[in-house]
């Protein structure tokens, strides 16, 4: 699009460096844009690193006949799944049923259940469950995951840890993300496609000057001024922020910001299929396998008011969350069993619902062309991010001469050039070419960097080849890797967004880390 009298000016310029922003510059610089990408921290440093980390088409949308929101997902979990092997993987998710069960919180579905069948007031039947999972594996399409199927729990490794009440259950598919890698891998990808990714840049002012916009950001080597065609608003929870104080023009549309928090306890069952568990106020959490060790579990719903105040789990949400496990683990487990909390906002369209929990999980993309374009996104979710994308540059495509086609749905992301059943076969090599690798740290490495792990080891043919271990099996190597291909500038960047490795590593760790990429930055 640019030409030779105007090589300043970029195509287009995104705000917002979570899932949507990154997929959005993806998709753009893959269809021969030129683009650049401001993020105010780290990549996936807010809502995109704090989610309970699953592709799903979310199962109890269909209580609030959020038909074709779930019907999107669904059909994008395999899209997905196929192009991220490494960072994505199938999952079997087991919901405990028991006839007698009441639950307290009201729904769409519930409604009607309740007018036309009062004796079951408070109560999810069976057929229910079963045709509302009936729904699940016919409305997307699936080809790879397995359907549904009924369990009897009595005697099983699923129903081992369960209370003896639950005597049936549920079983069915979704998929597993790694969701700061998936934000990571698309930046990344955009980079190799031409885009410009800016960490640590904050936007301070965008105006529209002679049909283009003029931005100005403060980063790392200090004030810079861009121009751009088109401004994309990909600010997830500050998305209204920016409408307000960045560019500033008017909206009737905002955001509903939503609390949902996570507790990591340790290992709950030695299995690695998740729960799905409902609970008596009508909500539901998930129990998940998580880093080999721990159990995850989430997540809440809760208001969340104050942009300038930094979500974390509180102690009512994090009690909240042990008590609803313990309604259906026989162990029970208490605060001292939480060894980790994390927290995250998420920018809900405001569609004037009653509760929290209600609101609507779709997006709205909103052009305002009242001059140089400007595209607000509001809402969405990680599974359907990579449509997101795709619906944001269809939406542009007025505004754009010769946009190339629609392109991502099956191309892989970095390291992700492998069929999903060779992801075994992928560890065995990397262990057979790298003896010196403990099984354990070659899945970890296959799991975080497919076939690019091959990068970081090199030519080492010991584990001292690879420099310092700073513990976990986190070596100078793969560090400088992260700095040099996957924007990383601090150990909590590489410990807690790059991987989950702070989970393992105490702080004398950390600081070490933060010297060592403070002193590879400074001999650069």
């Amino acid at each position: 699009m640019n030409d030779a009298t105007t090589p300043d000016i970029t195509d287009i310029f995104v705000i917002g460096g979570g899932v949507n922003g990154a997929g959005i510059a993806r998709d753009a610089a893959g269809r021969g844009l030129s683009v650049k990408l401001a993020e105010m921290n780290d990549l996936a440093s807010a809502t995109s690193s704090a989610s309970t980390k699953l592709f799903h088409g979310g199962l109890r949308y269909l209580e609030y006949f959020e038909i074709n929101l779930v019907r999107h997902a669904l059909a994008e979990r395999e899209v997905l799944l196929s192009a991220m092997p490494h960072i994505s993987w199938p999952m079997r998710f087991v919901l405990p049923y028991h006839p007698d069960m009441r639950f307290e919180g009201e729904t769409p579905t519930s409604k009607i259940l309740n007018t036309v069948m009062p004796w079951m007031k408070g109560r999810r039947p069976a057929w229910l469950i079963r045709m509302g999972l009936f729904m699940y594996d016919n409305l997307g399409g699936r080809k790879i995951l397995p359907a549904t199927r009924t369990l009897r729990l009595r005697g099983t490794q699923e129903g081992a840890p369960l209370e003896d009440r639950f005597e049936k259950a549920f079983e069915y598919s979704d998929c597993w993300i790694e969701d700061s890698r998936l934000v990571v891998l698309n930046a990344r990808d955009a980079e190799r496609l031409g885009a410009r990714i800016m960490t640590q840049t904050k936007v301070l002012s965008a105006a529209r000057i002679d049909d283009v916009w003029e931005i100005t950001t403060e980063g790392p080597t200090g004030p810079e001024t861009h121009r751009a065609r088109i401004l994309v608003n990909a600010g997830g929870p500050w998305v209204g922020d920016i409408i307000q104080t960045k560019v500033r023009v008017n909206s009737t549309e905002g955001v509903r910001l939503v609390r949902g928090s996570h507790i990591v306890t340790k290992r709950l069952f030695d299995h690695e299929k998740c729960y799905f568990f409902q609970g008596e106020d009508g909500r539901i959490i998930f129990a998940i396998p998580y880093e080999t060790d721990f159990t995850l579990i989430g997540t809440t719903d809760a208001e969340h008011t104050d942009l300038d105040r930094k979500p974390v789990c509180t102690p009512e949400e994090r009690d909240y969350l042990v008590n609803f496990a313990n309604q259906y683990f026989k162990q029970d487990i208490s605060a001292d069993d939480v060894v980790w909390t994390y927290s995250g906002v998420r920018p809900l369209y405001d569609d004037g619902a009653k509760s929290a929990t209600a609101a609507t999980r779709d997006y709205v993309l909103s052009v305002d062309d009242t001059g140089a374009p400007l595209l607000n996104i509001f809402g969405g979710k990680i599974t359907t991010y990579r449509k997101l994308a795709e619906d944001a540059m269809d939406k542009l495509a007025p505004f754009i001469k010769g946009l190339k086609p629609h392109w991502t749905a099956g191309q892989p992301l970095p390291g992700g050039d492998f069929a999903v059943a060779d992801v075994g076969k992928l560890i065995d090599e990397l262990q057979r070419d790298f003896p010196f690798l403990s099984p354990r740290w070659a899945q970890r490495l296959i799991r975080a960097y497919g076939t690019d792990a091959r990068i970081i080891l090199g030519d080492a043919t010991t584990e001292g080849d690879l420099g310092q271990n700073f513990g976990a099996d986190l070596t100078a190597a793969e560090i400088r890797y992260l700095m040099a291909h996957e924007y990383a500038s601090s150990a909590e960047d590489i410990l807690w967004r790059r991987s989950k490795l702070g989970l393992r590593l105490d702080k004398d760790a950390t600081d070490a880390i933060d010297s060592f990429i403070q002193q590879t930055s400074e001999a650069a």
